[in-house]
């Protein structure tokens, strides 16, 4: 059997960001220090912080006042930020330059009166995040069909963000329908999907052309993660998300003669190997 390992693969910069403040946190004032959430999706890292001394926590009051708390990767609404400072607490903000800069743009188009389009999974900690940086009129669509459903203020009035780990494919299937019911739509100068992103959707494209079957290194609530595995099944590949090689069911791998493996942008790349 041949495996093929897809490049580039594993840890983006923004997690890599993010994971190193938690580590200089840890560092410079000793544990334990508290985070909102985890601070990117993936079990491995999340263990591996805990070992050092990170505490993850759902909500801000289960953090002692005067604490130190760091945001998530996936960023915090307005309204979280504002409730860390009555309680006190000490905050550090690992959120990704790339969702702050999606959060400004948010902001911007409210306050020019324009309702703000937020493509994206619903419920996800981005998605959340972003829509509470909006002070007007805001939206999740996460489907062509959701379009015609939009209560809108003014049809030539809108504008639209995306979450930064979407597919590409899919988002541009949702964006034709949304031209085509707001002609006038405002558009991010590029897209909110980042980088980092679309470079491992395309490599995975790419690698299967040439495999039987992909592997995806990445933790079953990793957005980024699930979006390759759903590239490689487009393409009519076998593909299977897992954690760690002790997920691997020998049956995936039977007739299989050329086999790719590839990691979310919040895996680390030693689990790839």
């Amino acid at each position: 059997m041949e495996i093929i390992l897809a490049r580039p693969r594993g840890f983006c910069a923004g997690v890599h960001r993010a994971i190193n403040i938690v580590n200089k946190a840890l560092a410079l004032y000793k544990p334990p220090v508290y985070v909102l959430h985890e601070i990117v999706h993936n079990t491995h890292v999340i263990k591996e912080l805990e070992e050092k001394g990170a505490v993850f926590v759902e909500e801000l009051e289960d953090i002692p006042s005067g604490s130190r708390a760091i945001f998530s990767a996936h960023g915090v609404s307005q309204a979280v930020k504002e409730q860390a400072k009555l309680l006190g607490l000490q905050t550090i903000n690992a959120t990704c330059p790339l969702v702050s800069k999606v959060h400004r743009r948010v902001s911007l188009l409210n306050t020019i009166h324009y309702d703000v389009l937020v493509i994206g999974h619903k419920g996800h900690p981005e998605v959340v995040g972003t829509c509470g940086h909006a002070s007007g009129s805001v939206h999740v669509i996460s489907s062509p069909e959701e379009i015609q459903d939009l209560q809108i203020n003014d049809p030539s009035r809108v504008g639209y963000v995306t979450q930064t780990t979407l597919s590409l494919d899919d988002t541009a299937h949702l964006l034709t329908a949304l031209r085509k019911q707001f002609p006038d739509i405002n558009e991010p100068s590029r897209t909110d999907i980042c980088f980092a992103t679309s470079n491992r959707q395309i490599a995975v494209r790419n690698l299967s052309e040439s495999v039987d079957l992909i592997l995806v290194v990445g933790s079953k609530n990793s957005s980024n993660s699930n979006r390759l595995r759903e590239v490689a099944e487009k393409k009519n590949i076998p593909a299977y998300l897992i954690d760690h090689a002790g997920e691997i069911n020998r049956k995936w791998l039977d007739n299989s003669k050329r086999v790719g493996i590839t990691a979310g942008a919040s895996a680390p790349e030693y689990l790839s190997l």
